[in-house]
């Protein structure tokens, strides 16, 4: 397929995402709406997108003004040039809506359907620069994970509903050889944790030598822990519970009275959680980790 041709492709299957997310919220305006609840978060700018914050307030919004954000989060594809590129701004909410003839429920269907086969068009381009170019001359300025962003949704009727903070982890596998070359690339840092080079020098060997005295075949690991995210936790009983991503606004279709709804709260880093599991990191500056066999 040329370029033009996979072009033509994306911004087709773009278009019709488009169609049926402008639709579903036009559909979900106009729908039995019983509750809703949106969470603003502060907005990521560029200049703080490498930073880890240890503190994140929530403003509640509810009644019309949540339906609007809501909406607004629904359709928020785009990059404003003044937002991060790299964090993605989410919208935690809920919604509660009677939708009883389950039309609302097949458009979401189709929706994610959509986003899903606009995914898979990209996808299918197998080299990472391309499809970064075929995409965004497509489509440009677009936000290609918030595209791909499902909207959550349950029709069952949940003992509770609620909010929590996540801390979850970039993996990476990797050899012996190539941790040994990351750790050789890092010795040629200038002047990083403003000391001297000397000193530098000396951490970054004692790292090597930890690594150097593994076994060739050895397993290693990159845990990289990564920004805080909310999430929805959806629990029937003990046992029957799950939880998805809060990056869009959750819709409970015809709710129960007895379903338990919870509220998202500030986010405060707590250094010593009582489920934070310890690494025992081979070299922590990194967090590279053995693998146990």
């Amino acid at each position: 397929m040329s370029s033009s041709d996979t072009q033509f492709s994306i911004r087709a299957h773009f278009n019709y995402l488009q169609e049926q997310l402008f639709l579903f919220c036009d559909e979900l305006k106009d729908s039995n709406i019983l509750s809703a609840t949106y969470y603003q978060l502060p907005i990521i700018q560029k200049e703080l997108e490498e930073h880890a914050p240890e503190y994140i307030n929530v403003e509640e919004i509810t009644g019309r003004n949540a339906i609007d954000k809501i909406i607004y989060a629904y359709k928020d594809l785009f990059l404003d040039e003044k937002e991060s590129g790299k964090v993605i701004q989410r919208h935690p909410g809920l919604i509660c809506i009677n939708d009883e003839q389950l039309s609302l429920q097949r458009r979401l269907k189709e929706v994610n359907k959509a986003k899903n086969d606009f995914k898979q068009a990209i996808l299918s381009i197998e080299n990472n620069d391309a499809r970064f170019e075929a995409v965004h001359s497509a489509v440009p300025n677009l936000i290609t994970l918030a595209a791909y962003r499902k909207i959550h949704s349950e029709l069952a009727e949940p003992y509770s509903v609620r909010f929590t903070w996540m801390t979850k982890h970039a993996t990476r596998t990797l050899s012996k050889e190539i941790a040994l070359e990351m750790l050789n690339k890092s010795a040629n840092y200038n002047n990083p944790r403003m000391i001297d080079q000397e000193s530098w020098s000396s951490i970054v060997q004692n790292e090597k030598l930890r690594v150097t005295n593994l076994p060739d075949k050895s397993k290693l690991r990159i845990r990289r822990p990564t920004r805080v995210s909310p999430e929805v936790n959806v629990r029937f009983t003990a046992e029957n519970r799950y939880h998805v991503s809060a990056a869009l606004p959750f819709i409970l279709f015809n709710p129960d009275k007895n379903t338990k709804l919870g509220r998202l709260k500030n986010y405060e880093k707590v250094e010593n959680h009582p489920r934070k599991k310890e690494y025992n990191f081979l070299v922590d500056r990194i967090y590279l980790e053995k693998v146990s066999d």
